[in-house]
């Protein structure tokens, strides 16, 4: 799972007690945004280990489906949204060779830590932003295409973080957003039982941690499905938004452009 964006809560959405989902639990705006920080620092040093082992490897193809999708090309700027481990940078820095950009961005100072050290294990030399999804630095049309793999689900204000990959986007730029989603109805009752009883002991067995992964268990199942986050997307401005299920749709891929 490379999923370590969380938005930091404005003084006045933190004073007024507003409160949202942490998997099955209300709770504040505030407490989530340290809850899932707690949930990602715990886990950084397992992650990649924990991605092949819980998805069997399939991650891999997710990320590379998502990557052709992108259709990056030499010279284009890319910005990462929640690139964690810098699974997608890393393949997008070749693509866009000497002449491009790509950024490799995250709230989570542990998990950026860990994509800034493989990056340089595998030769690159990237900027990296320690930054919010809702409050990306950067100028307005400045990339060709943002992406966003696992991430989006932890954001408190999905739709702000949206907005603000379209603000940032240049006409013509994509989003692209990987992420786990409706699993095909049938089954449905084996996706459960293993989320709920395989996954955490796994994580227990790995990565010393149950818990964090009970909790992504619980945040799949209250991350808006196909067809509402599709909405969602366009209610930020993106035009054109289609989605392609992978894996029986237990992930999906959102592409959206600005026009």
């Amino acid at each position: 799972m490379t999923d370590s964006s969380t938005p930091a809560d404005s003084p006045e959405q933190a004073a007024s007690g507003q409160t949202t989902h942490f998997g099955f639990q209300t709770v504040t705006e505030d407490l989530k945004q340290k809850k899932v920080a707690g949930v990602f620092s715990s886990v950084a040093q397992k992650y990649d280990i924990m991605n092949d082992v819980m998805s069997l490897g399939l991650h891999r193809l997710w990320k590379a489906f998502t990557i052709r999708l992108a259709g990056v090309r030499e010279g284009d700027r890319v910005l990462d949204v929640a690139g964690g481990t810098a699974d997608l940078s890393l393949a997008f820095a070749r693509r866009v060779g000497a002449s491009g950009q790509v950024w490799l961005t995250d709230i989570n100072h542990d998990m950026l830590s860990r994509g800034r050290d493989r990056l340089i294990d595998k030769g690159f030399s990237l900027p990296i932003a320690q930054c919010n999804a809702e409050k990306l630095p950067f100028p307005e049309s400045h990339f060709d295409c943002v992406t966003v793999a696992f991430g989006l689900r932890n954001m408190t204000h999905k739709e702000a973080a949206l907005a603000e990959m379209r603000r940032v986007l240049r006409p013509g730029g994509r989003l692209l957003v990987l992420e786990f989603s409706q699993v095909w109805k049938p089954l449905s009752p084996f996706y459960d039982l293993y989320s709920f009883k395989l996954l955490p002991w796994l994580g227990e067995k790995v990565a010393g941690d149950a818990d964090s992964y009970r909790y992504l268990a619980e945040s799949i199942r209250v991350h808006p499905g196909q067809e509402e986050l599709k909405t969602m997307m366009e209610g930020a401005g993106l035009d054109k938004v289609d989605y392609f299920n992978l894996s029986a749709g237990i992930v999906a891929v959102h592409r959206g452009y600005k026009i």
